[in-house]
């Protein structure tokens, strides 16, 4: 084995990963720049329903994301899996919005900030997909 060239894939394979998460992360926020004026003429009270809000925006994300995904050539199995990512942390903090334990703002940020490391951990379960 040479240990030279070791370090040299293995950096390779780190690049390659970081720069698959940016590509989606840049993805996530093209699908709600473009989707967000759709449902704003939808669903002109939209803003109102923090629930609704949380879910459509992890759809957007969700929808810029699996476009570049495709087209990247990613299978099904991973765009539902980093979908699901995106959805997750919405779902766990719902209740604790809807209990009044939490505000709307804080739902928004923590779904936002958690979505990362969903993302990183689904990414990381397929770390050859994402690393090669």
């Amino acid at each position: 084995m040479n240990h030279t060239t070791e370090p040299k894939t293995r950096n390779r394979a780190v690049l390659h990963f970081a720069r698959h998460a940016v590509e989606m992360l840049l993805a996530m926020v093209a699908g709600m720049i473009v989707l967000e004026p759709v449902w704003s003429f939808l669903w002109p009270e939209l803003a109102k329903n923090v629930t609704a809000s949380a879910l459509v925006m992890a759809t957007n994300m969700s929808l810029g994301m699996a476009l570049w995904m495709r087209i990247r050539r990613h299978g099904w199995a991973s765009i539902a899996e980093m979908s699901a990512a995106m959805y997750l942390p919405y779902v766990l903090f719902l209740p604790f919005f809807w209990t009044g334990l939490v505000s709307g703002a804080t739902l928004m940020t923590a779904g936002h900030v958690l979505m990362v490391p969903a993302m990183l951990a689904a990414m990381v379960r397929r770390r050859a997909e994402y690393g090669a």
